[in-house]
């Protein structure tokens, strides 16, 4: 089942003689369950794109359909929703509150839309996380790896339609990044969850189910691994 689809997507900073390209006419499909690996060098527009599937910037043209919703279409305050609920986002910098501890930052979604936790479910991600023993601690008492499992448990609390991860690993030693990378595929196999993932690791990419290429703003191969 298609979960997502970009259509014709364009995005322009500035006008005139300092006007930049950052994505040109990009097209691709994802399907329920994938798990995608957008790489390319830096300038490419990599970030550019993942920021705009996750509706916190808007393309100079083209569209964004999600779970059958054009995004585009949608108002400031439904676009917020929409996003709470569809999109789970994870950082290179985990973005986490600091005066919340780890349960609070995992719930934060829920509690913004005025719902409580399902206990059972919440137990279940902490479980998978490995991070029983540290609900009650602030991010500052978290190593860079433990942080990174509180972003992905916030990510996946509201079961998003689509986990987007920006450089996940890029502050992590390459003990963590192991660690977070097997856990973002264990999600993926085990829940069917569809990842698309930002690298430069070669690593990150050699393990996913699909490669797409980014240069100067465009799609310049995209391959199936498996």
């Amino acid at each position: 089942m298609k979960i997502l689809e970009i259509k014709n997507l364009c995005k322009e900073y500035g006008k005139g003689e300092t006007k930049v390209d950052a994505l040109k006419d990009v097209s691709f499909e994802v399907e329920q369950g994938e798990f995608v690996a957008i790489v390319g060098p830096s300038g490419s527009g990599k970030s550019t794109l993942l920021h705009i599937l996750g509706g916190v910037d808007t393309p100079t043209s083209g569209q964004v359909i999600i779970s059958d919703t054009d995004i585009g279409k949608l108002n400031e305050n439904n676009l917020a929703i929409f996003r709470r609920r569809q999109i789970g986002l994870i950082y290179q910098f985990y973005n986490l509150i600091p005066i919340l501890n780890v349960e609070e930052n995992m719930t934060l979604p829920i509690l913004l839309d005025g719902k409580k936790p399902d206990k059972k479910l919440l137990k279940d991600l902490v479980e998978k996380l490995g991070l029983n023993d540290r609900l009650k601690h602030l991010p500052n008492q978290l190593s860079g790896g433990q942080q990174q499992r509180v972003s992905i448990g916030r990510a996946l609390i509201n079961h998003p339609a689509l986990l987007l991860a920006d450089e996940p690993t890029g502050n992590l030693d390459s003990k963590n990044s192991k660690e977070i990378i097997s856990l973002l595929r264990k999600f993926n196999r085990e829940n069917n969850q569809t990842v698309i993932i930002i690298t430069h690791d070669e690593r990150i990419a050699l393990s996913a189910d699909r490669v797409i290429t980014i240069e100067d703003g465009q799609i310049t191969k995209d391959e199936a691994r498996n």
